[in-house]
């Protein structure tokens, strides 16, 4: 017998508190897991992605610095040689999903993962923070207007590795919904949020797009994104299922 992730041990639970049967939200038939990174290219990705590279290894500088070394191959993806490049979109549109992703960020760096291009799970190095907030790794980021922040969730505990060691997420996403004339009638939710194996959020809903979203507007399917601008991120694991859509 197949071996469920930890996300399916939360997620029928899940869909009683959200009001939906498995029938409404599960794995969409015929729709298996897919992967966004192959073993060479970067096909799976819009074009226009700078100086993301897709390598055979990546590690954290020896030296302690905000730095990736990496050696030729494939399989891995970097944002290039100083973690400050163009955000990297899916080709793949997305709705509900299930998604397991595998990163890793060198000391002091900075990334994110933006469901639908809008709302985002932080990637920090947040090692030994005693108190995380919303900015800290596995954090819901919060929203922005007229110069000020608000909403934004932290993760229920600190699961953070150390700098340099590979780290997982388990999401599942929940899109917003909207009626035949475009209304929104419900927001968008993550339903479960695992970080590397500990659950950081459940049934939490986001009114709109997160702070630094590629769309300011909301739509029932969007791109993934990966945040290529705030330093250093290796990707090592980014695969999708997705889910039919329930109301």
């Amino acid at each position: 017998m197949r071996k469920k992730s930890p996300i399916h041990a939360f997620m029928l639970a899940a869909l009683g508190c959200l009001g939906l049967n498995a029938g409404a939200f599960a794995a969409d038939s015929g729709k298996n897991w897919v992967s966004l990174i192959s073993k060479e290219g970067m096909e799976t990705w819009r074009e226009g992605f700078g100086t993301w590279t897709n390598v055979g290894e990546a590690t954290a500088a020896p030296d302690g610095s905000k730095k990736i070394e990496t050696q030729t191959g494939g399989g891995i993806l970097v944002n290039g040689p100083d973690g400050h490049t163009e955000n990297l979109f899916s080709k793949l549109e997305h709705g509900d999903l299930e998604a397991r992703i595998e990163f890793m960020v060198p000391p002091q760096s900075n990334s994110g993962i933006y469901f639908q291009g809008r709302y985002e799970v932080q990637i920090l190095d947040s090692w030994g923070v005693a108190e995380p907030t919303y900015s800290d790794c596995g954090g819901i980021y919060q929203r922005w207007k007229d110069e000020k922040g608000y909403e934004g969730y932290a993760p229920k505990v600190n699961a953070s590795k150390r700098p340099g060691e590979w780290q997982t997420f388990e999401v599942l996403f929940r899109a917003p919904r909207f009626d035949a004339a475009g209304k929104k009638t419900a927001n968008a939710r993550f339903v479960k949020v695992l970080h590397n194996g500990k659950l950081v959020h459940e049934n939490v809903e986001v009114t709109g797009p997160t702070r630094a979203a590629a769309f300011e507007d909301e739509q029932p399917k969007g791109p993934l994104m990966i945040q290529g601008d705030h330093g250093p991120v290796a990707i090592r694991r980014f695969e999708i299922r997705e889910m039919k859509a329930g109301d």
